[in-house]
């Protein structure tokens, strides 16, 4: 399963993540996780990747969903790695400007698309050269 998509972002932040992983920050304020110590919890937790862009703008992301575990030391190229889990199989990769919170979560008017994954653990790999970013979510142990 591969796609793109465009988005745009006023946070210079792209996210990866399961709905049910952040059900419990839906009360919480729209901007939780501008909280450096929020956002840590998350990560470190697995329940979602927010990825740094360095800048506001338009980003095209080219996204592909291998079904194969994760082979440690496959990739000829260094990229960035990160891993998450996936309790629900609704996983949402977009803007985080979308990110559940203040009682609202991503739709359909959101700026990413919603995937549909198997329950377990996911290695996500990045490589961003300009405002083109490629990601590859795939099984991992």
């Amino acid at each position: 399963m591969q796609g793109t998509f465009q988005m745009d972002t006023d946070t210079a932040t792209l996210c990866c993540y399961d709905l049910a992983s952040l059900e419990h920050r839906l009360q919480d304020t729209p901007d939780w996780w501008s909280i450096p110590d929020d956002e840590l919890e998350e990560v470190n937790a697995g329940h979602c990747l927010f990825l740094n862009l360095g800048e506001d703008g338009t980003y095209e992301v080219h996204w592909n969903v291998q079904e194969t575990v994760l082979e440690t030391g496959s990739e000829a190229e260094p990229r960035q790695r990160y891993y998450f889990q996936v309790p629900s199989g609704t996983v949402y990769l977009g803007a985080a400007d979308d990110v559940s919170g203040g009682e609202l979560e991503p739709d359909e008017l959101s700026q990413g698309v919603f995937l549909q994954l198997n329950s377990g653990n996911y290695a996500c790999t990045v490589f961003k050269k300009e405002n083109q970013i490629s990601v590859t979510i795939q099984p991992s142990d």
